[in-house]
């Protein structure tokens, strides 16, 4: 009898010695034996990292999500120094505090439309970069992503900021602050670009979230979440 003959007649009966449990085991393990094509691998990595920047976007777009989080966007140090003197100003007793909600509202408000220009930028990662990244540190798809769209996100991510900034009225309520700071005798005339600065936050917020979320994908075996994701990433884990 030829050997390839003698070996379907063996998987016969062995197949039929098989509990239905037993079997599906048995093909998911010869399945697993394949090696996964360069395109499965680049497809994997990819549907982790939008699962991590969806996880990432709907947290900090929620209320609160920068407000209440490690994230929480504070005013930066020259802006403080107006603040502190502008409490003594009846009317802006509360300003640091509502001008640092606003802007954590603003950052909340931007997140909702982030996911998209994320996910555009890692639908051009090459397959050849994928399969690098696979095999990297914990955060090498997040360090890959930022170094790779950084500039191009920041510029989208401006005007949208700006736009939320103007929803909950945050630059003018910080117009009007700055104008009465620089009626205080002697001081030196400020004008702090609030959207720069808040765009530049909320973005660092944002990719050290995603890469929260690569971290946990690539350790927590339960997170993967897809029979493409196990696969591409027990290939990391060997």
């Amino acid at each position: 009898m030829k050997f390839t003959q003698l070996s379907v007649l063996l998987m016969f009966f062995f197949m039929t010695a098989c509990s239905p449990g037993q079997l599906q085991n048995v093909v998911k393990d010869a399945m697993g034996s394949v090696p996964l094509t360069n395109g499965q691998i680049a497809n994997g990595l990819k549907e982790a990292l939008e699962i991590g920047i969806g996880k990432g976007a709907t947290k900090l777009s929620a209320l609160n999500g920068y407000f209440e989080s490690p994230y929480k966007i504070l005013l930066p140090p020259e802006a403080r120094q107006i603040t502190d003197r502008l409490q003594k100003i009846p009317g802006f007793k509360q300003v640091e505090n509502e001008i640092v909600k606003r802007l954590n509202r603003g950052a909340e408000e931007a997140a909702k439309k982030a996911k998209p220009i994320f996910v555009n930028a890692i639908k051009s990662m090459s397959i050849a970069d994928a399969s690098k990244v696979l095999m990297g540190g914990q955060d090498a798809a997040t360090t890959f992503l930022k170094n790779a769209t950084f500039t191009d996100l920041t510029n989208s991510f401006n005007p949208v900021i700006q736009e939320s900034l103007d929803k909950v009225q945050a630059r003018k309520y910080w117009a009007d602050a700055v104008t009465a700071y620089n009626k205080i005798p002697f001081v030196t005339k400020a004008n702090p670009n609030l959207e720069e600065y808040v765009t530049g936050e909320a973005l660092k917020g944002l990719f050290s979230m995603v890469e929260k979320e690569e971290a946990n994908i690539r350790t927590n075996a339960a997170a993967r979440t897809s029979d493409l994701l196990k696969k591409v990433f027990a290939k990391q884990d060997n």
